[in-house]
């Protein structure tokens, strides 16, 4: 999933997008709440993990503007506010979800999950396609009954394609939800990625290449 974290706290905020990152989501930081809706703005976010308490736009207009946008995006507060009242205040703004300082990071990822299968059409956890079982919860992928070890941008493709179906996905769309905002569209890293993906798979060939159009699992 592609998420932004907006924290004011460097150390945490890194922390967290290191985090999620292992997990193969692809994550923008912002440290105040304008760098935030500059990113809101002018990306596609599935979660966005918000300190409610940010400087400068404060964390609650932040939800507020995303909210206006009337885009999927779910969002999750993070406070160091730990009493109901708070906590009501936060949801009642339009956030989706609360959590309080200070948490565990694997709650934290559950809690990303489950927004995630919120706002996109929900994918079952274990997804299966062409002689390939790629478990989200674990991040395992098998082929075949073969473990197949793969790198986090690897599969992050191969997820993205699988919930496909057997549609095309793009290398645009593989670069809007697998990688973050400093990713430069014309590295060829979508192209590369996927070769080594297919080297790992092994043979017969199962990602098709479909000329001028983007990428599907046969």
């Amino acid at each position: 999933m592609r998420v932004l974290v907006a924290e004011d706290e460097p150390r945490l905020a890194d922390a967290i997008g290191e985090w999620l990152r292992g997990e193969a989501h692809a994550v923008d930081v912002a440290y105040d709440g304008a760098a935030a809706l500059e990113r809101v703005a002018v990306n596609a976010y599935d979660v966005v993990v918000l300190d409610r308490d940010l400087p400068g736009v404060h964390g609650d207009e932040v939800c507020r503007e995303v909210l206006a946008s009337r885009a999927p995006t779910r969002v999750l507060m993070l406070t160091a506010a730990a009493r109901v009242a708070d906590r009501v205040a936060g949801l009642g703004l339009g956030a989706d979800d609360y959590l309080t300082k200070p948490f565990a990071f694997p709650e934290l990822s559950a809690r990303v999950l489950a927004l995630g299968r919120r706002c996109r059409p929900a994918a079952p956890p274990v997804l299966r396609r062409g002689g390939i079982v790629l478990d989200q919860a674990r991040r395992e992928v098998v082929r075949d009954g073969r473990y197949v070890p793969l790198a986090r941008k690897e599969f992050g493709v191969l997820a993205e394609l699988l919930r496909a179906d057997g549609g095309v996905v793009s290398a645009e769309q593989l670069l809007e939800k697998v990688w973050d905002e400093h990713a430069d569209p014309f590295t060829g890293a979508v192209r590369l990625t996927v070769l080594k993906l297919r080297r790992k798979l092994g043979d017969p060939p199962v990602v098709e290449t479909v000329t001028g159009v983007g990428y599907r699992i046969r």
